[in-house]
């Protein structure tokens, strides 16, 4: 069984810089936010 892992990031449009994605939603015009998603592998024993 896979672990799907996903987090939202925000990013500013102009310089690439992160921002809190509460900042990025605020600043549509000059900011992204974007969903990071991937999976885990199962341990092996």
């Amino acid at each position: 069984m896979f672990k799907k892992i996903e987090f939202k990031i925000g990013r500013d449009a102009q310089t690439g810089e992160f921002m809190k994605v509460k900042d990025a939603q605020k600043n549509k015009k000059t900011a992204i936010v974007e969903t990071i998603s991937y999976t885990l592998p199962k341990k092996k024993k």
